[in-house]
């Protein structure tokens, strides 16, 4: 097709070959067929049909297939290499945050300790500022620790993943709540969901990926009771779910700088938290095939959608 154009031919015929015979009635009615009557030269324009291959152009045909074998196999190579590569580092990056998570919660430790200690020690002769500035390094300690902790999470989504088996959303979501429990009855929060599917997937990843979108729907709440809904609907091979809130809601120019780790929209003295719990979300929601975006208006609460694949089950 790439290399052999087409090539218009006339072809001369001895008689018309769409004519083979001839039909001949005799005197007494008798049909007979013979052999037409005319070999008078006919001619056909041969059309979609190219020259004939020569022998050097076939060697280059094969020449050509043995080229792309051999750049096929070696791009096969190297993607087999990277992968290797990958996987190493990948193991070296999940120890590096191990071993970082570990040898900076102990000085934390430490210096939450002996800074409480000191407080404790020396409380009749502090006075109010040194009592706040107390408070001040214990909450940067506390912040940093659980900083420290998400990273953590974060690194492990991709290496620490169970194999996907069928699980039932509906005992994912209450695992999440149990979690949650304390927040939702300080804040007051009702939560209502529609049926919840079965489906394959991970379900750790998945209990942290609700308890982390009900968690923000409480935190980013306004002056009432959180109000969650959370929806679920197969469409297109999939199955759509959903998380409504009546809190605070977002700034449509900043939908998908949210799922960016460490990006805040929101002042950290007034909303607490480590800006990577949307991120951790993406990760989980791309590890198990989906995809997760919000829609939202400022002062109108948030909705984030994400998508699950329907597998089979095993």
């Amino acid at each position: 097709m790439w290399f052999r154009p087409e090539y218009i031919q006339t072809v001369n015929w001895a008689g018309d070959p769409n004519q083979p015979i001839v039909k001949t009635i005799s005197d007494q009615g008798t049909v007979r067929l013979t052999p037409r009557g005319s070999f008078e030269e006919w001619k056909e324009i041969v059309r979609c049909k190219s020259l004939p291959w020569k022998p050097c152009e076939i060697e280059a045909a094969g020449e050509l297939r043995n080229a792309i074998i051999n750049i096929v196999l070696r791009q096969a190579d190297e993607l087999a290499s990277l992968a290797r590569e990958l996987e190493r580092s990948n193991a070296e990056y999940e120890k590096f945050a191990y071993v970082a998570s570990h040898d900076l919660q102990e000085p934390l430790n430490l210096v939450s300790s002996y800074v409480q200690l000191l407080e404790m020690r020396y409380i009749d002769q502090l006075d109010q500022d040194a009592k706040e500035f107390i408070d001040f390094a214990v909450e940067g300690v506390t912040h940093m620790q659980t900083l420290i902790d998400d990273l953590l999470a974060y690194s492990r989504v991709g290496t620490r993943g169970k194999e996907f088996v069928p699980t039932a959303v509906e005992t994912v979501l209450d695992r999440a709540l149990t979690n949650l429990q304390i927040r939702i009855a300080e804040s007051g929060a009702v939560i209502t969901t529609d049926p919840l599917p079965t489906l394959n997937g991970d379900s750790t990843q998945l209990i942290q990926l609700f308890q982390n979108l009900i968690d923000n729907a409480i935190k980013f709440g306004r002056d009432q009771p959180p109000q969650i809904h959370l929806g679920a609907k197969q469409q297109d091979g999939e199955w759509l779910f959903s998380v409504r809130d009546n809190g605070i809601g977002i700034d449509p120019q900043f939908a998908d700088r949210i799922f960016i780790i460490f990006q805040r929209l929101q002042p950290r003295d007034e909303y607490p938290g480590t800006g990577i719990g949307l991120a951790i979300c993406k990760k989980i929601v791309d590890r198990h095939g989906g995809r997760i975006w919000v829609e939202s208006e400022l002062g109108q609460g948030a909705t984030f959608y994400f998508t699950l694949p329907v597998r089979e089950q095993l």
